[in-house]
């Protein structure tokens, strides 16, 4: 059997040109390409999900990018921070008769005159990071499926492969009219430089690259031939295309404190700032993240035996408090599922309350702790009047730069933020400090964020879950449920990987599942809200939209799609066992 003619893994702009070339050979012409695919995705998509490839795609990494080499496959997963507008690059040109392309790559393959037959086309550029809270075992996860390809063997392997390919010809000036706009002219003397640094490398197996921190590790991805609305700010995504990356880096720029300067912040410099040429892309959601248990099927008995070993666990983390555990149970299973005009149906803000010095400092930690081994992005927000003051919470445009600086709540979809306000004292809030307020409070209360323009602002959709630990009900935070919290012990809470798999499997399982209520129950709801109605006069269009959100969790909690009569009656006990602690 032939194999193939081109190494979709180490020389992927290869099988880029094999495909470019079949399509001109075929008739096409070169300048019907621009934002139009000529069989390239379908290869790859081929090679990457029929042919298992994915698998052996390295992930790019802080660790990682210390061996993987310039112009092979790699993998990048990422929140998108901010969208940087587009590129125009030369596309397609005519050398000697013969029609080339600079699809997926910053520098020319083979020489550009002056009077080469260019086409010019465009690319999306999106700045891409790390997601903000993301925690160590996704990162785990990540560099796992990264190690099985890093093995010693394939590296060297490459590295010495890289030796004899690695012939790039410097891109030429163009002095083409058509170019001559500064984003283009700064995209060729990138290329260049890029060009250079691939040409005069030293020792092919030492890589000399800054000190990246795991948490700040950007990603300029250059997109091509995707409708820009299948790509939104602060969505998560596995991008899989060809890393550009300078290696040729200076000995001050290996300073772990040597940080982006003004000139840096608008360029972004190959040498900081790595770049993939998206060949396929895909969107992430939570439960993507997680290790699956290759036996594991959602049904309903399984479904309630995790459960009850994960409520089991809350309730030893909570210090025996098993209503508290229930809550929380819930208000981690919450998301939102549609929106009515300004209200978010689905979220479940909690606020526990009933914290002294003495309590916050045992289970601050062991709640955060146990937030950390479940949910794939969570942080934690100590509130102070100092914090409140000089915080940036929102993200603000800057125009020097070009860029969105980002704000602490500006976070992917299915975040958790714990706030403590135990360490809120009296104070003056400044103007930022009143503006911070409000910002947190309306993304509690409507899930969303205003995100600052200078001259505009611009309302975003978030999907967060908000917990709260106070002394008393919160005042600058009204969450949707208020209990007080009534620990009585602090057992150890040492738990196995394994259960932990099994357990993040489980909630982001039962978080995804559809549910309804059937006619039935419908009917009886909605008798029950009446009598507590007739009973409680206080009783608003709030507090019966909590109901049925809790209902709807209750239900999915077991792994069911249709609230049960048995469900709604444990909902019912619970808010009065609520009820019973807040009159006490």
């Amino acid at each position: 059997m032939v194999g193939r003619p081109y190494d979709c893994l180490a020389n992927p702009l290869g099988a880029v040109r094999f495909t470019f070339d079949k399509a001109v050979s075929s008739g096409s012409d070169p300048a019907s390409f621009d934002r139009n695919d000529w069989g390239v995705a379908d290869l790859f998509r081929e090679f990457l999900f029929d042919n298992d490839g994915l698998t052996q795609v390295p992930m790019l990494t802080p660790s990682t990018i210390k061996w993987i080499q310039p112009n092979s496959l790699v993998r990048f997963r990422g929140m998108i921070q901010d969208m940087l507008g587009n590129e125009f690059y030369v596309g397609a040109y005519k050398n000697n008769d013969t029609w080339n392309t600079n699809k997926f790559t910053d520098v020319s393959q083979y020489p550009m005159g002056a009077s080469s037959d260019t086409r010019v086309w465009e690319r999306r550029l999106l700045y891409c990071v790390p997601v903000p809270g993301q925690n160590s075992w996704v990162y785990a996860t990540s560099d796992g499926q990264a190690n099985m390809y890093a093995s010693p063997a394939s590296r060297e392997k490459r590295q010495r492969d890289d030796c004899f390919v690695s012939d790039e010809v410097e891109m030429q000036d163009l002095n083409n009219e058509k170019l001559e706009s500064p984003s283009a002219k700064k995209m060729r003397e990138c290329g260049s430089v890029l060009s250079e640094s691939m040409t005069e490398g030293t020792d092919c197996g030492m890589i000399m690259v800054p000190d990246f921190d795991r948490n700040n590790f950007p990603c300029l991805v250059k997109i091509y031939d995707t409708p820009e609305s299948d790509l939104k700010l602060n969505d998560v995504f596995e991008f899989i295309g060809v890393l550009t990356f300078d290696t040729d880096v200076k000995n001050d720029e290996l300073e772990p404190e040597h940080c982006f300067d003004q000139e840096e912040l608008v360029n972004l410099p190959p040498s900081k700032v790595p770049r993939l040429h998206c060949l396929v892309h895909r969107k992430l959601l939570p439960d993507d993240l997680i290790i699956r248990p290759p036996t594991m099927e959602p049904k309903p008995h399984l479904m309630k035996e995790i459960r009850q070993s994960l409520l089991q666990h809350f309730t030893v983390v909570l210090g025996g408090d098993d209503l508290a555990a229930n809550f929380i149970l819930l208000h981690l299973l919450s998301k939102v599922h549609v929106r009515v005009d300004s209200i978010a149906v689905g979220k479940l803000s909690l606020n526990l309350t009933g914290f002294d010095k003495s309590s916050i400092s045992v289970f601050r930690n062991r709640i955060n702790d146990m937030l950390k081994n479940l949910i794939p992005f969570s942080q934690c927000i100590p509130l102070t009047v100092e914090y409140f003051n000089t915080a940036s919470l929102a993200p603000v445009k800057d125009y020097q730069t070009n860029r969105l600086v980002p704000g602490v709540l500006q976070c992917a979809e299915g975040s958790h933020f714990t706030i403590d306000e135990t360490q809120l004292q009296s104070g003056t809030l400044n103007s930022n400090g009143v503006e911070n307020t409000r910002l947190l409070k309306d993304l509690m209360e409507f899930q969303k964020l205003e995100y600052d323009f200078k001259y505009y602002k611009m309302t975003m959709d978030a999907d967060v879950q908000i917990l709260i630990l106070s002394e008393g009900k919160s005042n600058i935070l009204p969450a949707d449920i208020v209990i007080p919290f009534h620990p009585s012990s602090a057992g150890p809470t040492i738990v196995d990987e394994q259960t932990l798999n099994a357990w993040r499997w489980y909630l982001a399982t039962v978080r995804s599942l559809p549910h309804s209520i059937g006619a039935d129950m419908q009917k009886v709801v909605e008798d029950d809200m009446v009598a507590a109605r007739q009973v409680d006069r206080s009783l608003g269009t709030e507090d019966f939209n909590r109901w049925l959100t809790m209902g709807r969790l209750m239900g999915v909690s077991f792994g069911e799609t249709c609230l049960s009569h048995e469900h709604w009656q444990m909902v019912k006990e619970m808010e009065r066992l609520r009820k019973e602690r807040l009159i006490k």
